[in-house]
């Protein structure tokens, strides 16, 4: 059972703050009733709401501090904020004065209330799930995304790129991110090219996930993999190309040949009676990982196992 979203009220307005309350409550919001501007930011930081909804249409100067001083909070400043502004005001108003998230007019439509509500929530879950390098999808929304898929003729298929520690660590971050992100956009732009509903996700560092029908999977994984070896081919001289290998130190300062960057690719067949759960997924994946990386070049490892 999904836990109550917790909606702070800030409304001077005692017969506005009552209507807010129990139109909210009949939506099975838990509503925090804080009509004094200077309980506010305390209560906030104490316990934070999931969205705060602050009654900017009656003249109170204080609830706009209250708004600024939320939001040039760098941790609290991520919780949603929808202003009730009067109709009339809305259209002359600076934004740059009034940093909220959404707004709605005053006096207030409650459908459209509600479906502000749920946007910003749902808009609040994206950003915080998604990968902040890639901006593709994180650990939540890829936990569903297998869940979706399991017993269907689907593939889940985990990316992960070979020796990008070393790399990482010999030309530096920025071109280590720079990878990531060429990574992330081949990969999800070649899910999109199926047009079959795919999914693509970044569970962080270089490992990556997509899931597809199973029927478009070699596919995928081929354009993939030719594709990263276009970009491979620009990230080294034709020397390290030809030799197939760069120098650099390890930790202990000893020159080491490093192979140039190669991707593996674990598929995992989710209509196979021997998957029944997410964690089993995860499971199979990494020991396909390892017969992946025993190759020298990029490939892939389809699981056929069926009992």
């Amino acid at each position: 059972m999904n836990p109550k979203r917790r909606v702070a009220l800030l409304s001077g307005d005692q017969q506005l703050h009552k209507h807010l309350e129990l139109r909210l409550q009949s939506r099975d919001y838990q509503v925090v009733s804080l009509p004094e501007p200077s309980q506010v930011l305390g209560f906030i930081y104490s316990d934070p709401p999931d969205l705060v909804i602050i009654d900017l249409a009656t003249p109170n100067v204080q609830f706009r501090t209250v708004l600024n001083e939320l939001k040039q909070d760098s941790y609290f400043s991520v919780i949603p904020v929808i202003g009730l502004i009067s109709e009339d005001a809305a259209e002359g108003i600076d934004w740059g004065q009034f940093p909220l998230d959404d707004f709605v007019s005053h006096p207030v439509h409650y459908p459209e209330l509600f479906s502000r509500i749920q946007l910003s929530l749902q808009r609040l879950k994206r950003v915080f799930d998604n990968n902040p390098l890639t901006k593709l999808p994180g650990n939540t929304s890829i936990q569903q995304a297998i869940e979706r898929a399991l017993g269907k003729p689907r593939a889940v298929c985990y990316i992960d790129i070979n020796n990008f520690k070393p790399y990482n660590d010999t030309y530096g971050f920025s071109r280590g991110d720079e990878v990531l992100r060429m990574v992330g956009r081949i990969m999800s732009n070649t899910v999109k090219e199926t047009k079959e509903g795919g999914f693509a996700g970044h569970i962080g560092g270089d490992d990556f996930v997509f899931i597809i029908p199973l029927e478009n999977v070699e596919q995928v994984c081929k354009t993939i993999i030719a594709s990263f070896n276009i970009i491979v081919s620009d990230l080294f001289g034709d020397e390290e190309k030809e030799r197939g290998h760069y120098l650099a130190k390890d930790r202990l300062g000893v020159v080491q040949k490093i192979p140039l960057l190669g991707i593996s690719i674990a598929v995992v067949p989710t209509d196979n009676p021997l998957i029944q759960h997410a964690a089993k997924v995860v499971e199979v994946a990494a020991e396909l990982k390892k017969m992946a990386k025993k190759s020298a070049e990029s490939c892939y490892v389809i699981d056929r196992r069926r009992a």
